[in-house]
């Protein structure tokens, strides 16, 4: 009966060995296979009775055997029940060649034999991975909306770094961000991080140059402490690890496409950065770096929207302040010429004269700040434009200012308003000796230069001419260098400076076409260039003064209708053209100067300012006379000429602008030239 009874026995487990859901193995000390169930065979692969004789380590990849089997020994050596569940997870290895994910649970059988319970878990893995990706999609999701919703990038400074650390599951969250150009990476928000540390780092990253490595990070997207080699950054190393932290990732921030900041996740564990914490941190990374553009971006809009408004403010006052001077210079002119107070009068004339000519330069240069002021670029020679500013400046800059000029032979035309550009070299040398209060060098060059790679913003690409103005002085830091060439921002005493060289600079090379770029550090120096394109036509020589022209519209004055809203500078052109010999005829609107060109067949010429009251300007003046009178002569002046398709047109067409204020011997010849024009 107990044999009946012992022999049941051994049915019954051998029964529940064959039917349990899980895969069966029972292995002896030496880790060979002694049983395995059908279950065992069907997961793995084999066919029926395939797994005895076989050594366990053939149901794993190969490259685990070898450690696996040193884990069997010591098991082995100290054996006790492992339940399933209790974090042994292996990759399983199918006879086909496929792994796959399995939960191991252990149990000795007596003093040789060991049972192993195999379950496969890929799709509990892949339950656990979704639940996973979704909790960091929900992080993402949480991120994404504190940026948007952030004041600039204030969030970045408190909730992002929490957000990201409890995501991640670590200790401490940091967010550096340098300088444009790289040479540094303060902390600028952290969470978790001891206040110590966070003074430290960015030593450490400036003794490893990390600045210089994002670059090489940015190509592998991450860069774990704890994965790469020992000799790697060593003073970030020997930091974290004084104050506790083992590991340490780093991804780069990138502003268009060039670092310019990380994002730190730090660990008191060693690889403690899996796929999918690299993956919410890449993406975290995309996210705050694209928040930090756009608040820069709004910081740039809102810049250049208040210098529109300067812009347009300075323009109104340029064109009000230049008929005043116009009306000052023209009343002093006519003074001047009928000798009111006899010949001693003479020299105070020139000297109010020549108060107004500054009064002139100085709306010149508001004017080019707010690009308003139409230019008349033409095709002009560096080494000309160098050779006669080398002779200026030789006589302004003093003895203690050793002045160098180079432009090699071959450097081709540039396209610019002569003017402007000598206005401008001449500021930026003069701004240079200011810089040099006991003397130093001051180098000046112009050399053929191909649009950089990562040249000033909205640079096409082409061919460009760089004239550079590098002193030896005492340079600028980096909060002066910023605002620089902001308007009316000086660091000049009271009375020395006016804030508008650098921005009249700026205005006139962006005008242009161009763009510049400065170069400062205290003690140092400053080196700004002008990057101006290149002409597509040869430069042409200047016409010379055609004396016989001259000597016959004296000889036989036409008559010039003059059109001006303005009374006092109406009267004022009107008295300057009869000085000139001219018979001048007035008119107070657009309305009547074409009531007048009606009447009177013998009008030649037609003097008008851009501007005219009722909302009309001399632009749609002149296209008005021209189908009324095809062959009449035009002249047009303004003090605030907005740079517009009337502008363009007007050049294209041959029609001349004056600048007001002028002066009669300027308005002289322009007369001359718009009736030649004509004449031809």
């Amino acid at each position: 009966m107990a044999s009946v009874s012992i022999a049941g026995n051994e049915y019954l487990l051998r029964t529940l060995f064959d039917t349990v859901p899980d895969a069966m193995v029972v292995i002896d000390r030496s880790g060979n296979i002694v049983l395995a169930n059908p279950q065992a065979h069907s997961l793995f692969g084999y066919v029926p009775d395939g797994l005895p004789g076989l050594t366990i380590e053939v149901l794993l990849p190969e490259g685990v055997r070898t450690a696996h089997a040193r884990h069997r020994e010591h098991y082995m050596s100290h054996p006790r029940v492992r339940p399933m569940g209790a974090g042994y997870e292996l990759t399983g290895l199918r006879r086909s060649g496929e792994t796959f994910p399995v939960e191991v649970a252990l149990s000795p059988i007596g003093q040789e034999l060991f049972a192993a319970s195999i379950r496969d878990i890929s799709e509990t893995q892949r339950v656990r991975q979704a639940l996973q990706h979704a909790r960091y999609h929900s992080y993402l999701a949480q991120l994404g909306r504190l940026l948007l919703e952030s004041n600039r990038d204030e969030s970045a400074r408190t909730a992002v770094p929490a957000l990201i650390a409890e995501a991640l599951g670590v200790e401490a969250v940091a967010v550096a961000i340098g300088l444009p150009d790289g040479e540094a990476l303060p902390i600028r928000a952290s969470h978790g991080m001891p206040p110590r540390l966070a003074d430290a780092l960015p030593e450490a990253f400036a003794s490893d140059r990390l600045a210089e490595r994002l670059a090489d990070f940015r190509s592998t997207g991450i860069w774990t402490l704890s994965r790469s080699p020992a000799h790697d950054l060593p003073a970030l190393r020997s930091t974290l690890h004084a104050h506790g932290f083992a590991d340490m990732a780093i991804v780069p921030l990138l502003d268009r496409f060039k670092p310019t900041g990380a994002l730190l996740a730090l660990s008191t564990e060693p690889d403690n950065c899996d796929n999918d914490k690299s993956n919410f941190l890449r993406l975290s990374a995309h996210l705050l770096a694209s928040a930090i553009q756009r608040s820069r971006s709004d910081q740039q809009l809102a810049h250049a929207h208040r210098l529109d408004a300067l812009g347009q403010l300075s323009g109104g006052i340029a064109h009000d302040f230049n008929n005043m001077l116009t009306i000052i210079s023209g009343n002093l002119q006519m003074l001047d010429a009928e000798q009111v107070g006899g010949q001693g009068a003479h020299p105070l004339i020139e000297s109010a004269l020549r108060a107004v000519d500054h009064g002139a330069a100085l709306t010149r240069k508001l004017l080019g700040f707010s690009r308003q002021r139409a230019l008349s670029p033409r095709a002009l020679r560096p080494q000309r434009v160098l050779a006669e500013l080398g002779e200026m400046l030789a006589h302004t800059l003093g003895e203690r200012v050793r002045l160098s000029m180079e432009c090699a032979a071959d450097v081709p035309a540039v396209l610019a308003d002569a003017s402007e550009l000598e206005t401008a070299l001449v500021n930026l040398a003069l701004n240079a000796r200011d810089a040099m209060p006991d003397g130093g060098s001051l180098r000046i060059t112009a050399r053929a230069r191909p649009t950089p790679p990562e040249g000033p913003e909205g640079l096409t690409s082409g061919s460009y001419v760089a004239f550079t103005v590098a002193d030896t002085g005492t340079g600028m830091p980096r909060d002066v260098l910023k605002r620089a060439m902001d308007p009316f921002f000086t660091t000049k005493t009271a009375g020395k400076g006016t804030g508008l060289g650098l921005s009249m600079v700026y205005g006139f090379v962006r005008q242009s076409g161009g763009g510049v770029r400065i170069e400062s550090m205290p003690g140092q120096g400053t080196q700004v260039e002008l990057l101006l394109p290149t002409s597509p036509m040869p430069p042409q020589e200047e016409d010379e003064p055609n004396a016989a022209q001259e000597a016959r519209v004296r000889r036989d004055p036409p008559r010039v209708l003059v059109v001006e809203d303005e009374p006092d500078v109406r009267r004022v052109a009107m008295g300057l053209l009869h000085a000139l010999g001219y018979e001048p005829i007035e008119a107070v609107s657009a309305s009547q100067a074409l009531a007048r060109l009606h009447e009177d067949p013998t009008i030649r010429l037609m003097f008008s300012d851009v501007v005219l009251g009722h909302g009309h300007t001399g632009f749609e003046l002149v296209r008005e006379a021209r189908m009324m009178r095809p062959g009449l002569a035009v002249l047009l002046t303004s003090g605030y000429e907005q740079a517009s398709a009337g502008t363009e047109a007007a050049h294209r067409d041959g029609i001349q602008l004056l600048r007001k204020p002028y002066r009669q011997s300027q308005l002289a010849e322009a007369l001359a030239k718009a009736l030649e024009v004509t004449a031809r």
